[in-house]
């Protein structure tokens, strides 16, 4: 969900050769609301080999604003999901600026992209495994942050196709937190966008605001003294300024409309009736990025098996404490 998500995991990482960036044509993809994203292309990445009853198929979807490209060391021997293992197939969500988004669109660009949410993610992921890799069934699917969030909706979307489900640092729906901290994000890029004026320097703003929630106060203050403040942050705020703001507006706007409870009549009973997949549920407690309340609620109804990572990296946990992370996800997906 965050711009460097895992930079402490890669740096201490060997570094292998990437994954070739491919894309799928799906063509019109039809959204939930009835709009249509015309000349959809799906970018993916993919890892390992199939094996003959093609059980091994493991899915990934990016976090927020990311791709594929920054997925790419994690994957292989020792790291979250062993390639040797398994057939590996990470995907670029909508609108992260790889696959079909605001950015890249040549007949619907910027604004005049249509709205679409984290289900209608899902069913592009499910139309490229299905119609292009000719995969009907999922050994698991799995994703941080936002890619949890797309976990969930995988588990109550298509839930006879994934025999496991590991959804990090990701939610069920969202708290009055998270779309208290979306939505500020939101009203800056709307604002600029409204005057076309000053978009650069909003972006900048909005990664003063993530930047808030992305780590802890204890973590901040601990890993940045204030002589160092400029040179380590100031470069992430730079960076930030040279996102695209439409990109980064479509996703706000997928995860501000998740709720997994919403196709089931808000029913938390009826969606947990739902799942079929095994589920491994992984949280931060001091996640201030994503509010881990709703995914262990969750868990507890469900009775799955519940990580609660400790350490006060905030929503960085994952690379904080990755060596039991990527233990932790191992155990579960070889059981």
């Amino acid at each position: 969900m965050f711009i460097r998500l895992v930079t402490l995991l890669l740096a201490s990482l060997p570094v292998l050769c990437a994954a070739e960036q491919q894309f799928a044509d799906l063509g019109a993809l039809e959204l939930a609301s009835g709009e249509v994203i015309r000349d959809c292309r799906i970018g993916y990445r993919t890892y390992g080999e199939l094996n003959e009853d093609k059980s091994n198929a493991v899915l990934w979807p990016t976090w927020f604003s990311g791709t594929t490209e920054t997925l790419d060391g994690m994957v292989g021997p020792g790291k979250l999901v062993d390639s040797t293992d398994y057939y590996v197939v990470t995907v670029d969500a909508l609108g992260n600026g790889v696959s079909c988004s605001p950015s890249n669109s040549a007949s619907q660009k910027d604004g005049e992209f249509p709205r679409f949410t984290i289900g209608d993610m899902v069913e592009s992921q499910h139309r490229l495994l299905t119609e292009i890799l000719k995969i009907e069934k999922l050994h698991a699917v799995f994703g941080i942050s936002m890619g949890g969030m797309q976990t969930f909706e995988w588990m109550v979307a298509h839930p006879g196709m994934i025999a496991k489900a590991i959804p990090i640092v990701g939610t069920p729906a969202q708290t009055s937190m998270d779309l208290l901290l979306w939505g500020a994000e939101l009203g800056i890029i709307e604002a600029a966008q409204a005057c076309n004026c000053g978009r650069v320097e909003a972006m900048k703003n909005v990664g003063r605001v993530h930047s808030l929630a992305l780590e802890t106060p204890a973590y901040r203050v601990r890993e940045t003294p204030p002589a160092a403040f400029e040179e380590d942050l100031g470069k992430q705020i730079e960076d930030y300024g040279s996102r695209n703001d439409y990109d980064w507006a479509s996703q706000l706007r997928a995860m501000m409309d998740h709720d997994i409870y919403r196709r089931f009549s808000g029913s938390l009973e009826s969606t947990v009736e739902a799942v079929r997949a095994d589920v491994f549920i992984v949280v931060a407690k001091e996640d201030h990025m994503v509010n881990p309340e709703l995914a262990a609620r969750f868990a507890r109804a469900i009775g799955a098996p519940l990580l609660t990572l400790q350490s006060d990296c905030g929503h960085r946990a994952t690379g904080c404490e990755s060596e039991l992370l990527n233990a932790e996800v191992k155990r579960f997906l070889d059981q």
